[in-house]
């Protein structure tokens, strides 16, 4: 989708200010929103590629204003929200008032940590040859989803050159709709930054993108 979330090339935001030594959470909430997230993960309430769909979902002016874990903890709630497993008279009252739908793998469960932590795989077995290979020159689709894609905006339209195949994995814009895995090739592929900017860009730039094959076409 073309959220806000989307900034890759944009200007305008300010420089990125880099925390020397940034702890892994600077409150405690922050750890607990991520242990929430991945608990319901685990326990088969949503996949990863429908949680990031749900955050970038968020209005423009609430996603610019929010920390990275806030952004997560709101794209939570109306995640479950909208998926049946609380309600939202309980999210503000932050208690349940009705008995909890089912989830999909049964509860969480203190045995279940050490396995969540694990990341997951998502490989998956060719279901057909690649259209591409390493050296080939690519567009990449002028495409314009509603929902979740990992094709980053600033790249539709331009053309690169295939520089590594990843193998087959599964699909992420038919993953976020729940639309089953889809598995496709994925590979590597390098801009030059002329080809994306123009000419004022820095000569030396390069940037490389992961992009699935439904994104590609011969150029």
């Amino acid at each position: 989708m073309n959220g806000v979330h989307d900034m890759g090339g944009m200007d305008g935001f300010g420089k990125v200010e880099v925390e020397p030594n940034e702890p892994m959470f600077h409150t405690r909430w922050e750890s607990r929103v991520l242990a929430m997230v991945r608990a319901m993960g685990a326990a088969g309430a949503f996949n990863i590629d429908t949680s990031r769909f749900y955050r970038e979902s968020l209005p423009p002016h609430v996603y610019l204003a929010s920390s990275y874990y806030k952004k997560w903890l709101l794209g939570l709630e109306d995640m479950l929200i909208a998926k049946g497993f609380v309600g939202k008279d309980e999210v503000a009252k932050g208690h349940a008032s009705a008995p909890a739908k089912a989830l999909k793998r049964g509860k969480f469960t203190a045995a279940d940590v050490e396995r969540i932590m694990v990341r997951g795989k998502f490989g998956r077995d060719a279901q057909a040859p690649a259209k591409f290979k390493a050296g080939d020159r690519v567009r990449a689709r002028n495409i314009h989803p509603a929902t979740h894609t990992r094709l980053p905006r600033y790249v539709r339209g331009h053309v690169g050159v295939i520089e590594r195949d990843h193998g087959v994995q599964v699909f992420p814009d038919s993953a976020a709709n729940e639309a089953g895995e889809n598995p496709q090739w994925l590979y590597t592929v390098v801009f030059d930054g002329a080809e994306l900017w123009g000419p004022d860009s820095d000569p030396t730039v390069k940037v490389s993108v992961d992009a699935f094959e439904p994104y590609l076409e011969k150029a």
